[in-house]
């Protein structure tokens, strides 16, 4: 239930904090005052759409705060998503400053739109003005009816089925089509691959048969270049090491003489030392390189079908693998999509599969439709239709993401006349009548525990309004029920009446409200039954209606 709404500066509206109570409350004033406004601002704080147009003239931002008591699923919803729960409820919070951009609160923990929907869902259920426009539509109907059925879910499935069925036949029917490019696309990667998997290069090749290469083709001045550094350092007739050894004995005595020497000995010493291993690498990799005329004309060969291979693929050496291993993915997809009795093996399955699916869907709005023509046709005798009927007719249709029939409602004005399409037959007044009885209806199915009726009540007046405000007025019994309305009938049956007004601020308009008290009721009833001069016969009759 709705427990409290904060507006601050939201369209015409600076300032107001309402607070409501259980059962049927009603909102009233003049047209243009802002009576919807409200209900748009507590749209906005589910999650509703929002930009820089909501905020009022002159202000930064407009901030809506909606407090609910929270039941046990939105309870439960609140420990999914990690939102504590705040004293029993849920506090909502929407900010949009004047550049249009839009945060979200859940208890004071920063929230997306889309989770502000999610849990507007088990809080609110809106009833908009235009509802019953929305019923001559084909796709209204139909998404009402499976709503009404609680077959919403089920309706998804037949959808996301149907998708994955008709891609599959639409892929079976352009390889019928277009077969012999299919069979030539998949000769050339047949081919490709068969090039790639005969040269067989492995991920690093091209780089280690170039070091390789590098090695082999310079293997005499290598061997040239490492032996004429050996003898330098050990193996000629006064070879580096040698001169190096006697010098250090000569220093090692002087060093004796004069200590100041021995700087010289610590840095000869080690160079010593490291002449003496690279002797030692020398002869060692002088052990290991040879001469191989035939190895080298192996590497050669191998580079050029590499190069070669990689320049006929326009890739570059070291992508040989990659793009071996992409081509063939490609042509086992092809090899799969261009096997056709595999392909209508498939089609078939998934095409059983969305019948399957369609069938249940069929059968719960066959026993929805039964059940909701029966209630609106009970509705409709209360709401000065007598004798009049409701129909949900299921027409068998080609297969479609939404099913295999077409729903449509029917309506019969009066006794004896067969139902015919609502969009027809239908006039504004009837058709109103009849989005309400629908509405009432359906939120009676639901456990939604807030409802509100957006001048869900235009079109109608006399004794039929007086009818629709009862019948808001027991659903109040069970849930809360917010109703803006322009009708007195209506009004006079709420249990909380909110008095919606305008005035000017220093040249701009400003919206206000107020709950009303039992006199001022009177005013407000009388009011709308005679408008802006009141007398005593409007009080009187104003009177009357509240008393019933």
């Amino acid at each position: 239930m709705l427990r409290t709404l904060s507006i601050r500066d939201f369209v015409i509206v600076d300032a107001i904090e309402l607070e409501f109570a259980p059962g049927f409350s009603v909102f009233t004033g003049e047209t243009g005052a802002g009576k919807s406004i409200l209900i748009d601002a507590l749209a906005l704080a589910l999650g509703g759409r929002g930009d820089a147009s909501v905020v009022r003239e002159g202000a930064a931002k407009a901030d809506i705060t909606a407090d609910f008591s929270a039941g046990s699923d939105v309870a439960a919803w609140l420990e999914a998503h990690e939102f504590s729960e705040e004293d029993g409820g849920v506090l909502l919070r929407r900010v949009i400053d004047n550049a249009g951009r839009s945060k979200a609160f859940i208890n004071g923990i920063a929230a997306t739109a889309t989770q502000l929907r999610e849990l507007g869902e088990l809080l609110v259920d809106i009833h908009g003005q235009h509802a019953h426009q929305s019923l001559l539509k084909a796709d209204a109907q139909r998404q009402l009816l499976d709503s009404q059925a609680g077959l919403l879910d089920e309706a998804k499935t037949v959808a996301a089925a149907y998708k994955t069925w008709r891609a599959l036949a639409k892929q079976r029917e352009e390889f019928e089509v277009n077969a012999k490019n299919v069979l030539l696309e998949r000769e050339r990667l047949e081919w490709q691959v068969s090039e790639l998997e005969k040269l067989a290069v492995k991920p690093g090749e091209w780089s280690d048969i170039s070091n390789e290469h590098s090695r082999l083709s310079h293997a005499a001045s290598l061997i040239d270049g490492a032996q004429e550094a050996l003898s330098a350092i050990s193996e000629s007739d006064s070879p580096i090491l040698s001169q190096l050894s006697s010098l250090t004995q000569k220093l090692g005595k002087l060093t004796d003489v004069d200590a100041a020497l021995k700087p010289v000995m610590d840095a000869l010493e080690p160079a010593q030392i490291q002449l003496q291993e690279a002797v030692y690498a020398l002869n060692d990799y002088l052990g290991r390189v040879e001469l191989d005329p035939a190895r080298l004309r192996q590497v050669d060969g191998r580079m050029e079908a590499i190069h070669s291979t990689a320049r006929k693929f326009r890739v570059a050496p070291d992508d040989l693998p990659q793009e071996h291993a992409k081509l063939a993915e490609e042509l086992k997809q092809l090899a799969d999509a261009s096997d056709l009795d595999a392909l209508r093996a498939q089609e078939a399955k998934l095409q059983a599969a969305y019948t399957g699916a369609a069938q249940k869907l069929s059968k719960g709005r066959t026993k929805a439709a039964k059940a909701l023509g029966e209630a609106v046709t009970a509705a409709m005798q209360d709401l000065s239709m007598s004798g009049g009927r409701f129909a949900i007719a299921l027409e068998a249709c080609e297969p479609a993401a939404y099913g295999v029939e077409q729903v449509e409602f029917l309506v019969a004005g009066h006794a004896g006349v067969a139902p015919r399409p609502l969009a027809k037959v239908a006039s504004g007044g009837e058709l109103a009548r009849i989005a309400l009885a629908i509405s009432v209806i359906a939120s009676s199915s639901t456990a939604t525990p807030t409802l509100i009726f957006d001048e869900v009540d235009s079109g109608i007046g006399g004794g039929v309004a007086e009818v629709v405000g009862r019948l808001l007025k027991r659903l109040g019994q069970d849930r809360q029920v917010l109703c803006v309305t322009h009708l007195p009938q209506v009004a006079s049956q709420g249990n909380q009446h909110f008095q919606v007004s305008k005035r000017n601020d220093a040249g701009k308009t400003v919206s206000q409200i107020e709950a009303l008290d039992a006199k001022s009721r009177v005013e407000e009833i009388a009011r709308m039954l005679g408008g802006l001069e009141i007398t005593a016969t409007t009080r009187k009759h104003a009177r009357e209606l509240l008393a019933l």
